[in-house]
């Protein structure tokens, strides 16, 4: 069982509201102490699966009160261990009412997204360095290093930060990742642009070839892959190898438009571009659908309401896009 650690920090005259707000809450232990300056901190060892709603309580509680702070660490052991038999009995009375979904909390969820939407020169960098080696490997025709450069690639948290910010309501982080991604984007599409005039390009290579066109499987592809990153980020497990596989689906199409249409192949640098912008749109799409399946919800009833807003508006947004690639795939390429 996964525990985590919060440390909330109040005015000595209410740390003994703390166990009185968190009476019927899923904890395993709280403990208090003074410290100087007038204040008091108490700590609250809890299953990760309980963090969120402990949270919002404490915060709803305690949030007005000069020097709140809230601050959540994770925990990698704790001695003695939880009791087996006390996890088994409260395991049989969670079956009797709503259990709170499997997954991290909202505020270690939105930080660890956050992070990795930020743009700066090691992202620019990596982005870069992800175009050569795509590219290399997709003008020799090599699986291997194109999957090498899908390992470097981090496309994966500012599309994540996308479907987040729209399943939250988030403008801010909205306008972060929208930026991250352009960065990326712009970075990948221009460099492998340069390539292609200068480098021979075949366009009948079959790496090249295969990114060129849309079908199907790509738009399935795509989906699994949003919704994989997603719940990466959900249940706090590394998130390299599911990167991977969101690259899969955006990296090689968006060095194969720079490749094609700088070598002189625009209609196959236009399909390559659909390629990429049916993937985009899937992986977003499956991505809110994912935080929504996983009850990501912010946390006041106005957020929400904001938040309902924004994610009627993306998911809209993304299937009135996806519908029109679809046509054109069964039209155009079909």
């Amino acid at each position: 069982m996964a525990l985590r650690l919060i440390e909330v920090f109040v005015p000595q005259g209410e740390i003994g509201h703390v166990p009185a707000a968190l009476e019927g809450e899923e904890v395993l232990g709280i403990w208090t102490s003074e410290l100087t300056g007038g204040q008091a901190v108490a700590r609250v060892l809890l299953p990760s699966n309980q963090t969120e709603t402990v949270s919002d309580l404490l915060s709803q509680h305690f949030e007005t009160k000069e020097g709140f702070r809230l601050v959540l660490l994770p925990v990698e052991a704790t001695l003695p261990a939880p009791d087996a038999e006390a996890e088994a009995e409260e395991a049989a009375e969670e079956l009797a009412k709503e259990r709170p979904p499997e997954r991290v909390s909202r505020e270690e969820l939105y930080q660890d997204i956050a992070d990795a939407a930020k743009v700066s020169m090691v992202y620019v960098v990596t982005v870069a360095l992800s175009t050569l080696v795509a590219a290399v490997g997709l003008i020799r025709g090599d699986v291997a290093i194109v999957i090498g450069a899908m390992v470097i690639a981090p496309l994966l948290g500012p599309n994540v930060a996308l479907s987040l910010a729209s399943t939250l309501g988030d403008p801010a982080l909205a306008r972060r990742s929208l930026h991250a991604i352009g960065v990326g984007v712009g970075t990948a599409l221009i460099l492998s642009l340069l390539l292609g005039f200068v480098v021979p390009v075949d366009p009948q290579v079959p790496e090249l070839m295969s990114r060129a066109r849309v079908d199907f499987a790509d738009v399935a592809l795509a989906a699994a892959a949003g919704s994989a990153g997603c719940l990466a980020y959900t249940s706090g497990l590394p998130t390299a190898i599911v990167g991977v596989m969101v690259a899969v689906a955006l990296l090689p199409p968006l060095v194969a438009t720079g490749l094609l249409a700088g070598a002189g192949y625009p209609s196959l640098a236009l399909g390559a571009l659909m390629l990429l912008i049916t993937n985009v749109t899937c992986v977003n799409l499956a991505g809110v659908v994912t935080f929504l399946a996983q009850k990501v919800r912010p946390r006041t009833w106005w957020d929400s309401e904001r938040a309902k807003k924004a994610t009627r508006l993306a998911i809209t947004s993304w299937l009135a896009m996806l519908a029109v690639l679809l046509f054109v795939i069964l039209f155009a390429w079909g």
